[in-house]
């Protein structure tokens, strides 16, 4: 078996699987939000035009609720087929989070949704409303318990691992569910997903604005659209800020990355830089392709703009805070917030290889039957197990993720982030206040237009920064790729990673082919 092969193309397929997933989920959290608000407007005004307008925005929900429910379904399922390794090492815990998802979210969705699109005129107006928004509750809280899942593995917590099962067991599960890693991952999620469906909606509207048709239709609907949209981007960017906060202090390597900062100097014990300069913030930049080792003479970048001391600003409030760069994080040695001192990477590499060694003793001595030659093995593992991850390791260099490709995704979301919150700013002003002027304002129509798919991108890009950011580890400092992928061929994978290309590809076609359909057909065809 081609280990490394094994490792590329279970890593692909579970990369395609998961952006695949990600184009239908947000889409389904926002548009959920606007169907919704939709009936509401026909609940308190009894307006026939907003029962066809929740019903169109519904029918267009619908589509894309079934084909993401399917592509779900089978990236669950590869962490049994592709990543049994972690399964086994941390299934206790992560399959709490899904479980909890399947049995709550799933049976909520599957009730209230069924109300909601064959209960016209079966149930009461105040009922189906009702419906209307526990479907969206529904999807919401499924999306809360997979994210509670993910931001597990970003910082994990709340267990014990038992050398006798080779096990980590669930110990706290409120320090699960309720981990600041996972209020915030939950908070910039949602809020991001609600900014790509009010775009899906508003590249609609605006379609009909350009064309000439339904534009009643297209100008009472951004009434609703345009100021939700704008409240989605302002709750993205200060719950991305907050994401940002929550990175720099349990993945500093990942912001690093971010920042393509490889040298921030040394730090003062009470964690400031010891220059006085704080860390600036990137803007704009580009990388330079020559450089092949963080701690090579190479500069990092052919070009960058850069405002000074911002990052150490936004991270902890003071413009003076420390920042590690790679390389600092590589060679270790300055000042962490609780008052120590960093380990160097090797130092943690060295005592991985000592609980991984302490483990393989412990477990011969206890088949052996040498209780008293266990317990001072299993006193050694606990005393390591904190570096356990790294034991994996031959070198380093293989603990920092790949630093262009996170480093230009974060600047295009962030930068896409920016310009979504200034085209809300003036489409809710013309919605209000120029409503009848929005139809000849082409180039507002057509920035909308062009920003529409873009939403998409940006969503995807925040993923990218999320979980290329976080390798090489399936989970953070505990478990990575290497020890966590199934025994199989690697050609097994291949296979499938290409059906599942294939498939995935019919799907998304199918459902833009379906959708494009009802869009034409416009709300009177609901």
């Amino acid at each position: 078996m081609d280990v490394t092969s094994l490792i590329a193309w279970s890593r692909a397929q579970f990369a395609l699987t998961a952006m695949y997933h990600w184009l239908f989920v947000p889409l389904t959290l926002g548009l959920g939000v606007i169907m919704s608000l939709a009936e509401t407007q026909y609940y308190r005004t009894g307006d026939p035009f907003w029962k066809k307008s929740a019903q169109f925005w519904q029918k267009l929900f619908g589509i894309n609720f079934a084909i993401g429910v399917a592509t779900g379904i089978i990236l669950e399922f590869q962490f049994g087929t592709n990543w049994s390794n972690y399964s086994w090492f941390v299934g206790d815990i992560f399959g709490a989070p899904l479980a909890i998802e399947g049995i709550l979210a799933f049976f909520m969705e599957s009730t209230f949704i069924a109300v909601m699109f064959f209960g016209w005129g079966k149930v009461s107006k105040g009922f189906h409303l009702a419906s209307s928004w526990l479907t969206v509750v529904g999807a919401t809280i499924s999306a809360v318990w997979i994210l509670i899942a993910n931001a597990w593995m970003q910082n994990p917590q709340g267990m014990v691992f038992n050398p006798e099962t080779m096990r980590n067991e669930m110990h706290d599960f409120w320090a699960v569910a309720l981990s600041p890693t996972a209020i915030i991952k939950f908070l910039h999620t949602v809020t991001t997903s609600w900014t790509l469906g009010t775009f899906f909606a508003l590249g609609i509207c605006v379609l009909y604005l350009l064309r000439g048709h339904h534009t009643d239709f297209a100008r009472r609907n951004l009434k609703i659209i345009a100021p939700f949209g704008l409240l989605a981007a302002i709750l993205s960017a200060e719950t991305g800020h907050l994401s940002a906060v929550d990175v720099a202090k349990n993945q500093p390597m990942k912001l690093a990355a971010m920042e393509a900062i490889y040298d921030t100097g040394k730090s003062t014990p009470d964690g400031h830089t010891a220059d006085g300069e704080g860390v600036g913030l990137g803007i704009i930049g580009v990388l330079n392709p020559s450089k092949q080792q963080p701690d090579d003479a190479t500069p990092s970048h052919l070009f960058s703009i850069e405002a000074p001391r911002l990052l150490s600003f936004m991270v902890a409030g003071n413009g003076t805070h420390y920042v590690p760069g790679i390389n600092n994080i590589l060679e270790g040695g300055y000042h962490l917030p609780d008052g120590t001192v960093a380990l160097s990477t090797e130092e943690k590499m060295q005592r991985g290889r000592q609980a991984i060694d302490a483990l393989n003793a412990f477990r011969t001595a206890r088949k052996a039957g040498d209780s008293v030659a266990a317990q001072a093995q299993r006193q050694i593992l606990e005393e390591h197990f904190p570096y356990y991850g790294y034991g994996y390791f031959d070198s380093k260099y293989e603990t920092v993720p790949n630093v262009p490709l996170t480093y230009y995704s974060f600047r295009i979301m962030v930068g896409l982030g920016g310009a979504f919150l200034l085209l809300y700013l003036l489409l809710t002003w013309y919605a209000y206040k120029r409503n009848d002027k929005l139809q000849s304002t082409r180039w507002l129509l057509w920035a909308s237009l062009i920003l529409t798919p873009m939403a998409w991108i940006a969503s995807e890009a925040g993923w990218v920064v999320a979980e290329v950011g976080r390798q090489p580890w399936t989970i953070q400092n505990l478990l990575p790729v290497q020890a966590a992928i199934s025994k199989i061929e690697a050609s097994s994978v291949i296979i499938t990673f290409t059906l599942f290309a294939l498939l995935f590809t019919i799907m998304l076609v199918a459902e833009v082919n379906i959708m494009r359909k009802a869009i034409k057909s416009g709300p009177e065809q609901h």
